[in-house]
């Protein structure tokens, strides 16, 4: 008999996910809410379906490592180094903080140090999954608060690596000397190393020829597939042969990436399945939870949950309010820190497999997991509130920041960004044309376009290029489309168009979007996505064979005229006015 597991797994956990996600968003909350609660209800402490809880891990892994793949694609390394003054020093002391807290905690109630010890580690790792979803829905992850965040959480990578590395020798009980100990955290700081080098030295000639190679054979599967080998190939070779996590491994191999002419299609086309992926990593937190651990052990699950949602961000706001950085930079930072996730069941686990920590510690920590999940997209919401409220209450947060320190820059500023006056789509024909126009008047176009040597002779020529899928919000931001007065869809027939007007109006509601197409059925569904003016080949066509065929007929100007203003009317073609009006 076949083994459906997997399929049983997959289809239970993204249809609780969904129901669980419909409900919640319709409460007003976060759709990660219902996730959550979705892998309670498949998971073995509910009646009904039992889903495979190890599958579900596994499936969830495949998920942090296209998320963090997918962050690594617009996280370039200056703005990795441009953190690394408040990203160190502040993974440092509050993983210190959250973990001493824990230790406290857990020996106030008869546990030994090793167990604390453990317990207290598991509490200072934030989750990737979490913290990329709650910055990419307030549209923060590009921004000075995104990058610090993602470089807080890289070094509590990092450090989380060298923790699973200790743990073994730490908590066997056997005495070992210091000098064991440097040696242990000496070889993996080294195979951190030879994995960074490796990446970017050997990765930085590889993988760009690799993807310029399924590039050049135009199939969209095989630059899917070539991108998916690259996130997973060095996701899995840096836990095989370098012993650190998957996630950065991906994240490294994201970066490199991100450094070619490959990342925004990469980003677009390659990694659809990660969403669907990051839903199952919640789903299969909820099935770790044995609502039991509540009443076994209230006083230690409800003061885990306030070390995680209130000591750990109340270290990273004081951490890096001293730096003098905004207010509000400050209390996202620490808001969105406040969680827990996927590498504390790592260490929870491994402290389980060393025999030091208990069943009830790991669903404790499981349960802290899942309710500071669901606070952290509410509380994440709070901070403009708590802005103004902490700026009236002590006037003098006000001044936070006017002394703040570089924290990296993207690859380009809104204001340079603003002199795209206009965004061409397309650069075939026609959308040749209307850039040469263009340019001619003194107007600068910045071209999407998907031919790869188009975009290479566009910047050698001095024509500002981006190669990516214009249906894709990422390569609209990179365009300049927030900051352009006009967008010109120069391609006919695409059938994203309405998908990129729409996308264009969210993100530039004054906008004036031109677009083209062939039929003239076209019309109404391309105005109603909200073109301002729709160019139709079917509709210009009829008007000049009107006008031929009126003159051949012997027909007077003014007859021309008046036909032709009636065919504009019918067909619905611009006419002078409408075109001055552009």
């Amino acid at each position: 008999m076949h083994d459906y597991q997997l399929i049983w797994t997959i289809a239970a956990g993204l249809t609780a996910a969904l129901v669980g996600g419909s409900i919640t968003h319709r409460l007003g909350l976060s759709p990660i809410v219902g996730y959550l609660l979705a892998g309670i209800v498949v998971g073995p402490y509910t009646p009904g379906f039992v889903a495979d809880q190890h599958l579900a891990e596994q499936l969830a892994e495949i998920g942090v490592i296209l998320l963090m793949f997918g962050v690594g694609l617009h996280f370039h390394l200056d703005e990795l180094l441009g953190v690394k003054g408040i990203a160190i020093p502040g993974a440092i002391v509050q993983s210190l903080v959250a973990t001493v807290l824990g230790i406290v905690v857990v020996m106030a109630t008869g546990w030994s140090l090793s167990a604390g010890l453990v317990f207290g580690l598991s509490l200072s790792v934030a989750s990737t999954v979490v913290l990329t979803r709650v910055l990419s829905d307030n549209n923060d992850l590009h921004t000075p608060i995104g990058r610090i965040s993602i470089g807080w959480l890289v070094v509590e990578d990092l450090f989380t690596v060298l923790v699973l590395v200790l743990l073994p020798p730490l908590v066997s009980g056997k005495d070992i000397g210091a000098l064991q100990v440097a040696a242990t955290v000496g070889i993996a700081v080294l195979k951190i190393v030879l994995l960074a080098g490796f990446t970017f030295i050997a990765g930085e000639r590889i993988l760009p020829w690799m993807l310029e190679k399924a590039a050049a054979t135009r199939s969209r599967e095989l630059f899917t597939l070539t991108t998916l080998v690259i996130a997973l190939g060095i996701a899995v070779a840096a836990a095989k042969l370098f012993d650190v996590s998957m996630a950065l491994g991906a994240f490294l191999a994201g970066m490199v990436v991100g450094r070619s002419e490959f990342s925004l299609r990469a980003a677009n086309e390659a990694l659809p399945m990660r969403d669907a992926f990051a839903v199952l990593f919640f789903v299969s937190a909820g099935i770790l939870l044995d609502p039991k651990v509540l009443l076994e052990a209230p006083v230690l699950t409800v003061a885990t949950i306030l070390i995680v949602v209130l000591g750990k961000p109340l270290a990273a706001f004081l951490i890096v309010a001293l730096m003098r950085y905004p207010l509000k930079v400050a209390l996202s930072v620490a808001v969105v820190l406040g969680q827990i996730g996927e590498f504390s069941f790592i260490l929870a686990g491994l402290g389980r497999q060393l025999g030091v920590l208990s069943e009830t510690g790991v669903n404790v920590i499981v349960a802290a997991a899942i309710v500071s999940i669901t606070l952290n997209p509410l509380m994440y919401r709070l901070i403009d509130p708590a802005e103004r409220w902490l700026t009236r209450r002590f006037p003098k947060l006000a001044s936070l920041g006017k002394e703040a320190p570089q924290s990296g820059t993207p690859s380009e500023t809104p204001d340079e960004r603003a002199h795209h006056k206009a965004v061409v789509i397309g650069y075939g024909p026609v959308g040749q044309t209307v850039t040469r126009l263009l340019a001619e008047n003194e107007v600068i176009p910045c071209v999407i376009e998907m031919n790869l040597e188009t975009v290479r002779s566009l910047r050698n020529a001095g024509i500002r290029a981006v190669y990516g899928e214009a249906s894709s919000r990422d390569t609209l931001i990179e365009a300049g489309v927030p900051h352009a007065e006009t967008l010109i869809l120069s391609a006919a027939g695409m059938a994203t168009t309405p998908e990129i007007i729409r996308a264009a109006r969210e993100l530039n509601r004054r906008i004036k979007v031109i677009a083209r197409t062939t039929y003239l059925r076209d019309n109404p569904s391309l105005q109603k996505a909200g073109a301002d003016f729709v160019l139709s080949g079917e509709g210009e066509v009829g008007l000049a064979m009107t006008e031929v065929v009126l003159r051949d007929l012997g027909a007077t100007p003014e007859q021309v005229d008046r036909e032709r203003d009636r065919i504009r009317r019918e067909l619905g073609v611009l006419s002078p006015y409408d075109i001055g009006r552009v």
